[in-house]
């Protein structure tokens, strides 16, 4: 039987009907997405067009004494992807990665590559903090120290790149993956403008470190880099995120605090490529940090770079340290240690290679000797013993002293065997340095001893001779070493200073088994045998003396201020401790330096600074290095130093100098020494015409009256040797 078809009246109202179903469940779905899920849609599409962004807050800059700019921030460009904006196809992903892969490459060629596999072990492991220290993050970049963690340049490959985003997707998709880092300007600016093509790359901006002076002022300043993996949970407690950027060497670390700026975040709108359109408001405001004021002149400090560097290289030597300080406040005026480094090579993102090659330089450039470096003083040594033996009463300002027996002025003298005390053939010979040139010193008071840096005199006073004389012991003369600064650090305000070593009898038979001999006495007399210090410890002791005995702490920052000029944080000088030497012996070893310095027989009498009187000591230290030769006739290298300060009267410099593998005090270490200073009080008082009236005389400086006649002249053969110490 076959259907009627429906008459066309029946299928319009099966039409009608089926309209007006479609036409109830699409009102239904308006009212359900309106009414029922409206609020929750609302605030997605609100969480895709607003996001919170944090802002960084800007660290903290630094200025030297006379306002120069040392330290800023910069601009720094990185290439990001937005993992919820990237195409979610992994083929066009991989597209449009190689689309910006070419665009880096077309516009930097050369752009150094970050963390390529293998080369992540090449940062260094720090040790972990001091166990109890309450300053965690401190004590963590400390424990970096001078090598810090450098933070080497970043640019992902496309299988990383694409790894990286789909991890990201599952836990952050709003959080950027660093694709390159660090790129130049002209690579941002060539990504910048092919944004519309490059859905879900975006440039970042972020502040970085420029260090205007870089070389001359890495050891002083340090560096900053991202937190070591070790100390990331430190860190973290103490309100950092571990991608932050630290202090890792230098005051950087040590006003790690001070310098960090305040992140902030603000609300912001973006488009449907997530690039942002506007701000919308800020949540809480970023704020800086706050700036250092440092005691450093640059000037100075580009000028002692430059007398270092050109007495090494007429030595014929690879490191050297030279530091100027205030004496009547401990104030670094400069510091230089070299070899040294570039700190914008880890500002602007390290290689690997470069790193390495800093890591393998055996001169250590990542290292400043001035503070962290250990070295026998030498003859520079010699104002602690003579401070004590004055003190103690061993000696008066008038005993005399020397090597003349016999009637031998040959510069030696005998310590007898303890076996065979009375048999001269066994006796352990003790020289003075000009024994090499066939003489002796003969005998003299403490004075002219210092002047002419008589070893033979200062073996006697401290560890005396024979049965003949008793001298100051080795127990006063570790008391007084220590008192002077010697084998603790100074406290300077730098990471990685090492305290030195004070050699003790107890130390002796702990570390060799062995006893404590005269011998080991004579040795530390004249800053030999065990005694280690740093220049810094050197420095500081002949500050006490310029300055009439106060031991301060040095110091490098003068302020902290914020960024409106106001001074936050004011440091005064602090006293480590007054010597306990009467104000008449400081004042009997100081007139030893001056005759150093202005006798006709004193070891630094080369010196001259017009119109200044200068003070000082020149020190000739042993030492062993077996990647050194020994000199001719089989003696060991030895390093050059010279410390002074200058005006004698009122001092307001104090310098020291010291070159390793230099040679002789006097020949290497003082001509650096005197440039230094004349540059100084050129800097101070620049040179002006000189205007003589007719008939006027020019008269030399006047020496000071009574010093001079205490300076004997019966030196008949050494008053014709020239250096030597």
């Amino acid at each position: 039987m076959l259907s009627r078809p429906l008459p066309p009246s029946g299928r319009l109202a099966i039409l009608r009907g089926l309209i007006v179903v479609v036409g109830i469940v699409f009102i239904a779905q308006l009212v359900r997405i309106q009414f029922v899920q409206g609020q929750g849609l609302r605030a997605r599409a609100d969480e895709n067009r607003f996001r919170l962004v944090e802002v960084r807050g800007q660290r903290g800059v630094m200025y030297d004494r006379n306002g120069q700019l040392l330290v800023r921030n910069r601009p720094s460009f990185d290439i990001v992807a937005i993992p919820s904006n990237m195409p979610s196809d992994e083929e066009q992903m991989r597209a449009l990665l190689e689309r910006l892969e070419q665009i880096i490459d077309d516009s930097e060629a050369d752009l150094p590559v970050h963390q390529q596999p293998g080369e992540a072990e090449a940062s260094p492991q720090p040790a972990d903090p001091a166990a109890g220290d309450e300053a965690a993050p401190e004590s963590a970049a400390a424990a970096v120290g001078q090598q810090g963690q450098p933070e080497f340049r970043q640019r992902l490959s496309i299988d990383e790149a694409v790894e990286q985003v789909d991890a990201a997707m599952q836990g952050g998709a709003y959080r950027p993956v660093v694709i390159a880092g660090r790129v130049s300007s002209e690579t941002a600016f060539a990504v910048a403008e092919e944004s519309h093509n490059l859905p879900g790359i975006q440039l970042s901006i972020a502040p970085v470190r420029e260090y205007l002076t870089g070389p001359l002022t890495s050891q002083l300043i340090g560096f900053v880099g991202p937190i070591p993996e070790a100390f990331v949970a430190s860190y973290t407690e103490a309100g950092y995120r571990s991608n932050d950027q630290v202090g890792l060497a230098g005051l950087e670390t040590t006003f790690e605090k001070a310098l960090r700026g305040r992140d902030g975040r603000r609300n912001i709108e973006v488009d449907v490529n997530g690039r942002e359109v506007r701000t919308v408001g800020d949540i809480f405001p970023s704020a800086p940090g706050n700036n250092l004021v440092l005691t450093l002149d640059a000037r100075l400090q580009a000028l002692m770079e430059e007398a270092l560097t050109r007495g090494l290289e007429a030595a014929k030597a690879q490191v050297g340290v030279a530091i100027a300080m205030d004496p009547k406040t401990g104030e670094v005026l400069g510091m230089v240690s070299l070899p040294t480094y570039d700190n914008n090579l880890f500002a602007r993102g390290i290689t690997a290679a470069e790193y390495q090659a800093l890591i393998d330089d055996k001169r250590l450039p990542l290292l400043n000797h001035a503070i962290s470096a250990l070295y026998p003083p030498g003859s520079v040594f010699k104002i602690v013993a003579a401070s004590g033996a004055l003190q103690e009463g061993v000696i008066d300002e008038t005993t005399r002293l020397g090597d003349s027996f016999d009637g031998r002025v040959d510069g030696i003298i005998y310590v007898d065997n303890r076996f065979f005390p009375d048999d001269m053939r066994y006796a352990q010979p003790f020289y003075c340095w000009i024994h090499s040139y066939g003489t002796g010193h003969y005998r003299v008071a403490v004075r002219e001893a210092l002047a002419v840096s008589c070893d033979t005199f200062f073996y006697q006073i401290s560890g005396g001779y024979r049965k003949t004389f008793e001298g100051l012991g080795i127990d006063k003369l570790v008391d007084y070493t220590r008192t002077f600064g010697f084998g603790e650090p100074t406290g300077i305000d730098l990471p990685g200073e090492n305290p030195g070593l004070v050699p003790t009898p107890r130390w002796k038979r702990l570390t060799y088994a062995e006893t404590w001999s005269a011998g080991d006495t004579y040795n530390m007399s004249i800053g030999q045998g065990a005694l280690l210090s740093t220049p810094m410890q050197v420095l500081n002791a002949t500050v006490a003396i310029a300055n009439g005995g106060a031991l301060y702490r040095p110091q490098l920052v003068r302020q902290i201020v914020d960024t409106e000029g106001n001074v936050v944080e004011e440091f005064e000088p602090e006293l480590i401790r007054n010597l306990p030497v009467d104000p008449e012996v400081v004042d009997i070893v100081r007139e030893g330096l001056w005759a150093a310095v202005n006798s006709p027989n004193g070891t630094a009498k080369a010196l001259t600074v017009p119109g200044i009187t200068v003070a000082g000591k020149t020190g000739t230290a042993e030492f062993y290095d077996p990647d050194i030769p020994l000199k001719a006739n089989d003696r060991l290298p030895t390093h050059a130093w010279f410390t002074a300060f200058a005006p004698y009267e009122d001092p307001e410099i104090a310098i020291v100098v010291f070159v390793y593998n230099g040679g002789e005090g006097s020949a290497v270490a003082l001509p650096i020494g005197q440039e230094i200073l004349r540059g100084y009080f050129n800097l101070k008082y620049p040179p002006q015409p000189l205007e003589i009236a007719p008939g006027a005389a020019i008269t030399p400086t006047e020496s000071l009256p009574g010093i001079e006649a205490l300076i004997t002249d019966t030196l008949p053969l050494s008053d014709t040797v020239e250096g030597g110490e």
